[in-house]
């Protein structure tokens, strides 16, 4: 099986996802996305991926199984990991990641691994906020995160 991408339809438009034979690889929202490199093969990773977002964004799914395939440094895979820690409809701020990865004070350099996360939604760094609540930067776009916490319930109040 070689490298793969497929789209999917979703609220926030066309998702392209991208896997290698190991794991889901990459999700690119429609505004970060070449659409012309797009190879399509059949990957059961892929349609795995498919029906676990149509899943998350229709009929309520709170947690994937999809296996992931991601390349990052030791920091960033660490950080990682931390978001898959956070629950659903619930958000932390970038101080609570480096609290959990045991570097209590690399807040920035943790908001600089968040933000090349490259599994959005799967791996949900769209729970991460600013220490005072506020939305704060986001790979897809400010409105692609409020719209998947609004999805959660998870959009902090004032």
């Amino acid at each position: 099986m070689s490298a793969a991408s497929k789209l999917v339809s979703t609220p926030l438009g066309e998702l392209r996802l991208d896997a290698s034979e190991v794991g889901l690889t990459a999700i690119h929202f429609p505004s970060e996305r070449a659409q012309a490199a797009t190879r399509h093969h059949s990957n059961p990773i892929l349609d795995h991926a498919k029906r676990e977002l149509i899943g998350y964004f229709y009929h309520g799914l709170t947690r994937f199984t999809v296996p992931l395939d991601w390349q990052g440094t030791p920091f960033q895979q660490a950080v990682w990991q931390a978001l898959k820690l956070i629950p659903y409809g619930e958000t932390v701020s970038y101080r609570h990641i480096a609290l959990t990865i045991g570097r209590p004070r690399s807040a920035r350099p943790v908001g600089g691994a968040v933000g090349r996360n490259p599994l959005p939604i799967i791996v949900p760094c769209h729970r991460v906020i600013g220490s005072d609540r506020s939305l704060t930067g986001f790979s897809g776009g400010l409105w692609i995160k409020e719209r998947l916490l609004n999805l959660e319930g998870g959009l902090p109040l004032p």
